[in-house]
């Protein structure tokens, strides 16, 4: 071989590593820094949907900007802030690290914590980065500030719910026809040591009083990481309980319902967010003394039904992929956000963040829970209970081993049943 053919051989043989597979030379990827407590629910499952919107948008040819394709990655780290104990500046440095050293083009997911993801607006403020909430920090105050400066935080938006509509528009509805379908009406309230639920317990205790309920008494507030919640329920069974609302994040309120099983508690549980619940694995996980218990998972696809065309599409992807369901809150939403991303720098032909933004602000697509399309003032997903309208939110209640879609009407699947030890009202 002479000089020259080896040398011919040698540049061919670079040009291979850095061509892909289809010839063309390889684009930049856009960089999604994911922030997220990895090791909770709210964590894992969003890593994983992305991880699937990403996947099937890269094998498609990734994301047109401007006349050129670019790829995704993604990058996660974990803030821990669903962990006892684990301060808020702990959050911020993960968040901090995804932008200065991971030079992330854009935050997606948390931080999950509220306090977490109130504490890090300025920071992201700071340093112009789009920001999307996708899973956990359901405070209202999030939203409420972006309104109250929209200037300045406008790179920040949420694609998820938030507590306050979760209680007006989703949960307190729901429990009207609960009581009315068995004549209930006598509530009693467990939540966790977090904002969103300190928050959304105060304010449900004050609206179903006004709707003629019977609040048993105030909130009863767990820490974090509690492990026995047998007093609280012995409480709720003296005072005639019908229906018991939890308000957790932690995989210990697996606990919880299983006293409330054992104790044969006879009311309804309810969970407005309860983590340990949403899972696919929970009946197993419990030998079926999750049955009967209400969840509230946030957004439709995070529990099978047919909200819209694209939600069992994205139910049948997750499960091939990871061999079970979406598992919870946190899980279609994270996936949304990736698309909705995508959808934006697409329309915007650039990832100039201000430009992005404008495109943002302008979304209007049928996704996986409804029409995707943000507040123009508060960058808040808005909801519906109508997925043909806004963002639809799934209530499920596990029956024989089954998670089954309750509420709202439009997309229910089934209806809610009453443990065999419990009556309905007169």
């Amino acid at each position: 071989m002479t000089r020259k053919v080896r040398l011919f051989v040698a540049a061919l043989s670079l040009l291979a590593l850095i061509l892909p597979a289809g010839g063309a030379l390889a684009a930049k990827p856009i960089v999604i820094g994911a922030p997220l407590s990895t090791a909770f629910l709210y964590g894992w499952d969003a890593e994983r949907a992305m991880k699937l919107a990403v996947e099937e948008i890269n094998a498609a040819g990734g994301v047109k900007v401007g006349n050129e394709k670019r790829p995704l990655e993604l990058d996660v780290i974990d803030t821990r802030d669903l962990e006892p104990g684990v301060p808020v500046s702990e959050a911020l440095l993960a968040v901090e690290k995804l932008i200065l050293e991971k030079d992330a083009d854009f935050i997606v997911g948390g931080p999950v914590r509220s306090e977490a993801a109130l504490a890090a607006m300025a920071l992201l403020a700071k340093h112009k980065k789009i920001s999307i909430l996708t899973t956990g920090a359901l405070t209202p105050k999030y939203h409420a500030v972006v309104g109250k400066h929209p200037e300045k935080f406008k790179y920040l938006f949420r694609i998820s719910g938030e507590a306050k509509w979760m209680v007006l528009g989703e949960l307190v509805p729901c429990l009207l026809d609960i009581g009315k379908q068995f004549k209930l009406d006598k509530l009693y309230i467990m939540v966790q040591d977090v904002a969103h639920a300190r928050t959304g317990g105060k304010i449900l205790k004050k609206v179903m009083s006004k709707k003629g309920w019977k609040v048993l008494a105030d909130p009863v507030v767990y820490p974090t990481g509690a492990t026995d919640f047998s007093m609280g329920l012995l409480d709720a069974k003296k005072k005639g309980a019908q229906v018991i609302i939890i308000w957790m994040d932690m995989p210990e309120s697996a606990i919880l319902l299983k006293q409330w099983y054992d104790m044969k508690v006879p009311a309804l549980p309810f969970g407005t967010i309860i983590a340990a619940a949403e899972q696919p694995g929970f009946w197993k996980a419990t030998d079926g003394k999750g049955q009967f218990c209400l969840a509230n998972v946030v957004n439709a696809g995070n529990a099978p039904s047919s909200a819209t065309p694209w939600t069992m599409k994205f139910v049948k992807a997750y499960e091939k992929k990871y061999g079970m369901e979406p598992e919870g809150y946190g899980t279609s939403s994270s996936y949304m956000a990736i698309y909705v991303l995508k959808d934006a720098i697409e329309r915007a032909g650039s990832l100039d963040p201000d430009k992005v933004v404008a495109a943002m602000k302008k979304t209007d697509l049928m996704g996986v829970y409804g029409r995707i399309r943000f507040d123009p003032k508060t960058n808040q997903i808005i909801p519906s209970l109508d997925p043909k309208e806004g963002a639809v939110g799934t209530v499920f209640q596990w029956q024989k081993g089954k998670r089954v879609v309750v509420f709202p009407p439009k997309i229910a699947t089934g209806k809610i049943l009453l443990p065999p030890w419990m009556k309905a009202g007169k």
